[in-house]
């Protein structure tokens, strides 16, 4: 294990780790991560060929699902260096600089998915609480408006993530309890007063990933009121089961996200094993899934024909 001193290093290195006690079996634990991995880059990348190539899929539904494909892709390709490097070649060091490059991006990632969730909760609501103005409110160039307005929150919102963990002098155990860096766990390496990030991180996450879960729940129960109001109890289930599969991705996305926020503030030491399993299903499950529960039967279809073609 590498320590670093009391001394200011001008590269400090952090050590990530993978599951601790199974070293000599890593090459096989790397099996599922690459299955994951290539099912997940597969599957994202063929929902975003479909919906490009196929005129029919130019629609809100499936603008936010190749939004949520993108931001899916984007969040595997920025984990998978460190987590495959861990098992495939056990290279567990990544330099300051890295290290912060990455929790960068999976910040910025993971916070434009809870955005995406929440257009697509909005999407929901339009569709089934005012119809008749489905297409003029949700207009492609409206679509793209809010899309760029989620984009730079969540850009603004953490891009100081690096330059607040930078000015820190790091002195402690420079051991990760993650095979990737995320700023919650950086900052408690450092010997300096953290109450400045401790602070802001925890404000950022309730004005972005807080709101949004906040606003899907408000949509919901608003989709409810006017789904249980209509007279027909096959329509009123029909309207309900266009939820479903948008349900099933937020349950994926903020479930473990909730967690790794709690055990990140109030865990202590006995809780790094569950914080590690969070933390793998909180990054690597939803691209995985993602593909195979946010689906209609309509892009079903179009996936399918395409392949007999």
């Amino acid at each position: 294990m590498i320590k670093l001193s009391g001394v200011r290093q001008p590269w400090p290195v952090f050590l990530l780790t993978g599951i601790p006690g199974q070293e000599d079996v890593y090459l096989w634990i790397s099996v599922p991560f690459c299955l994951m991995y290539v099912i997940s880059i597969v599957g994202n990348s063929i929902i975003l060929f479909i919906i490009k190539t196929d005129a029919s899929l130019h629609e809100p539904m499936y603008i936010f699902l190749s939004m949520l494909a993108m931001t899916d892709l984007g969040l595997s390709l920025s984990t998978m260096p460190t987590i495959l490097g861990i098992y495939l070649f056990n290279s567990r060091e990544i330099s300051l600089d890295a290290c912060f490059v990455q929790l960068f991006f999976i910040h910025s990632l993971a916070k434009f998915e809870s955005s995406v969730l929440l257009l697509m909760a909005f999407d929901r609501f339009i569709a089934i609480c005012n119809p008749l103005r489905y297409a003029t409110i949700l207009t492609p160039p409206r679509i793209a408006k809010m899309g760029l307005v989620f984009l730079l929150r969540v850009v603004a919102t953490s891009f100081p993530y690096p330059f607040l963990l930078k000015r820190f002098r790091y002195c402690r155990d420079n051991v990760l309890y993650h095979s990737y860096c995320v700023h919650q766990e950086v900052m408690k390496m450092a010997c300096s007063d953290i109450t400045v990030n401790s602070i802001y991180g925890f404000c950022i996450t309730l004005l972005t990933v807080g709101l949004d879960s906040l606003l899907i729940f408000l949509s919901y129960v608003m989709i409810l009121k006017t789904a249980l109001s209509i007279a027909s109890h096959a329509e009123s289930l029909r309207a309900l089961n266009t939820c479903v599969s948008h349900l099933c991705a937020v349950l994926l996305f903020y479930l473990p996200e909730i967690g790794l926020a709690v055990i990140h503030r109030f865990g202590n030491s006995s809780s790094h094993l569950l914080q590690m399993v969070l933390g793998y299903f909180y990054l690597l499950v939803p691209p995985l899934m993602n593909p195979i529960v946010v689906k209609s039967k309509h892009l079903r279809e179009k996936i399918i024909r395409s392949f007999v073609k």
